[in-house]
């Protein structure tokens, strides 16, 4: 009986719902160091307005490799990545997330808000860096304002985290959160590259604007995972 007892407890323990949340929190906040990391670096070879062999290479490649349709094609995905698409999706992801009304409207507000705050933090990071986009010349669509991050790599890689944590969350255990993985993050891939194709970007204003996006993500669902005492929701 005495030997029984240690072992129940650590059964216990193990079946605790504590176990998985912190298994998560702790993927979360790796996730979250590993897009720092990988944007620090990013940010000391780029600084100071800096342009890559690899950037070089890439917008060359682009402007050699755009047919009429393919530019149209890119155009109508970029368009996917900015205005009003992200905060609806943001809005969107918060009432998919909530079990009744009240968290609804909750977790929407709550998405807007981290949206609204990435957002904030990605601009000040771009303002602070101050890289020049390639020469307007080149463009095939409208841009504005600094290079890198690339807003439209932050932003629709963000759009795409919200929603896949808010369907993976209420359909657990169905693969609809996979699924809406996989989709969504060729989504947030497409766009980023869209803006590579049309001219605006540099190869790495777009991997960085990734790499913000998911040190975000990152830190967000870390917080949330051991803020909270059970699933949102």
């Amino acid at each position: 009986m005495t030997d029984e007892a240690p072992a129940t407890g650590r059964i216990r323990f193990a079946d605790s719902p504590v176990v998985p949340r912190l298994g998560a929190a702790l993927g979360a906040a790796l996730t979250g160091a590993g897009g720092l990391l990988g944007l620090t670096v990013l940010v000391l070879m780029a600084g100071h307005g800096s342009v890559l062999p690899i950037d070089r290479a890439a917008h060359t490649w682009s402007m050699h490799h755009r047919p009429g349709v393919l530019v149209t094609l890119a155009g109508v995905v970029t368009a996917t990545g900015t205005g009003v698409f992200p905060y609806a999706a943001a809005v969107a992801a918060g009432l998919i997330a909530g079990r009744d009304m009240r968290r609804r409207l909750g977790c929407a507000l709550g998405a807007l808000v981290f949206l609204l705050l990435g957002q904030a933090l990605r601009y000040g990071l771009m303002e602070a860096i101050g890289r020049s986009r390639p020469p307007v010349g080149h463009w095939a669509t409208h841009a504005s304002g600094f290079a890198f991050p690339s807003g439209h790599a932050t932003t629709s890689t963000l759009m795409a985290g919200l929603l896949v944590a808010a369907i993976g969350h209420r359909a657990r255990g169905s693969g609809a959160g996979g699924v809406a993985a996989v989709l969504l993050g060729c989504w947030a891939v497409a766009v980023g590259l869209s803006r590579i194709l049309l001219g605006v970007h540099w190869a790495t204003d777009v991997v960085a604007g990734w790499l913000f996006a998911a040190c975000w993500l990152g830190l967000g669902a870390a917080l949330i995972r051991t803020a909270r005492p059970g699933h949102p929701g």
